[in-house]
């Protein structure tokens, strides 16, 4: 679950660690100003992404899956959520100690 994943993510950062998200498939949605939590839903995915990327995490989004997923198609990403490749995240797969997907 996204959600879990995002709160690992930042329980993780605040013990030092070092934290990379790489958003494939709908998930590059959460990195849209448009993306709204649903009405009476008390997490909202985005800004929790935003929260991650002031607080230093790197964040990065299939730019494939820009192209041909999500609800919000051709809306605009916000600030901190960078346009990737496949041998971006296998760079980031082959430097890492431990990966983790959700």
């Amino acid at each position: 679950m996204t959600w879990n994943g995002l709160r690992l993510a930042e329980t993780l950062r605040k013990n030092n660690q070092e934290v990379r998200i790489f958003l494939m498939n709908d998930a590059v949605d959460m990195a849209r100003d448009v993306c709204k939590a649903p009405e009476n839903y008390d997490q909202d995915l985005s800004q929790m992404l935003k929260e991650l990327i002031a607080n230093g995490v790197q964040v990065k989004v299939c730019g494939t899956c820009m192209s041909r997923c999500g609800i919000h198609k051709n809306h605009p990403y916000f600030d901190g959520a960078c346009k990737s490749t496949m041998n971006e995240l296998a760079t980031w797969v082959v430097d890492s100690d431990k990966v983790l997907t959700f």
